[in-house]
């Protein structure tokens, strides 16, 4: 596998960092596999639902959400674009739907919120880049995308964040690890 592959999983990005971790998620994966991991945040605040989030959220058409566009960058080169959606009466007036880098991540910021992540559903999918995620992810021409939706519910299977990554397909490689409580043992 080629070095500038990025091999990635998603546990990391599903659970809350403990007190005193410091940093993000993405950061900290990055350095263990002795690369450098930033971010940009390049939108944040109230925008009408695409259909897709509408729709895996349960709202009416139209209706508000808040994101966070971000452009994740591996050794300062583009490895990811990431629309993060949350449910207005849950980011509305928090750090969630502004342009500041948030302490520990979103995910911590939702925990200390009383929002945590019980069920994730991903689902991914291979696709040619619109030309803004080409441009931006400086990818060549006809080289694919991955686009991954993660749906992330409650213990009350309520959503509380949506992600929707698009990632150059060339540069990634996805690694999933299951854990099975089947009684059996």
């Amino acid at each position: 596998m080629s070095a500038n592959k990025w091999v990635s999983t998603s546990m990391p990005y599903l659970t809350p960092r403990e007190k005193g971790q410091g940093g993000d998620a993405w950061a900290a994966d990055a350095a263990a596999q002795g690369r450098r991991g930033t971010q940009r945040i390049l939108y944040a605040g109230e925008v009408p639902a695409p259909d897709e989030v509408a729709r895996l959220f349960g709202l009416a058409e139209g209706e508000s959400v808040v994101v966070r566009r971000r452009l994740i960058l591996l050794d300062d080169q583009p490895n990811e674009l990431t629309d993060t959606y949350y449910p207005v009466d849950i980011a509305r007036g928090t750090p969630l739907a502004g342009t500041a880098k948030i302490r520990g991540g979103a995910i911590t910021l939702l925990a200390e919120l009383g929002y945590v992540g019980a069920l994730v559903r991903e689902d991914v999918t291979a696709d040619n880049p619109d030309g803004e995620e080409r441009a931006t992810l400086r990818t060549a021409p006809g080289e694919p995308v991955l686009r991954l939706t993660r749906l992330t519910l409650d213990r009350d299977n309520r959503p509380i964040q949506l992600d929707r990554m698009v990632m150059p397909a060339l540069r990634q490689r996805l690694r999933y690890g299951i854990v099975l409580d089947n009684g059996v043992g």
